[in-house]
């Protein structure tokens, strides 16, 4: 399972794995975990970065409608997997 780390906003580098991809609406998104067990945190993030820069840049789906909506997309994707947010 492919891992990326993340830069938090106070410094602190935070590893998330990569559960699945996807993009919505012309926006990338991941669904990413803090563990391989069972019962792991679920994130969404969200690709907010310049084409054009070379580098990925993603911040948490926070907005609740977004995140229903997306949630109910990778859901659809990971039939067996229950997801909570």
């Amino acid at each position: 399972m492919e891992k990326i780390r993340l830069m938090a906003d106070d410094g602190q580098e935070l590893e998330f794995y990569v559960e699945e991809q996807a993009k919505i609406s012309g926006c990338d998104y991941l669904l990413v975990s803090d563990s391989q067990e069972e019962e792991a945190q679920a994130y969404i993030l969200k690709d907010i970065s310049d084409k054009d820069s070379g580098t990925a840049d993603y911040e948490f789906v926070e907005d609740g409608e977004e995140l229903k909506a997306v949630s109910k997309v990778f859901e659809q994707m990971l039939e067996d997997v229950d997801l909570e947010f």
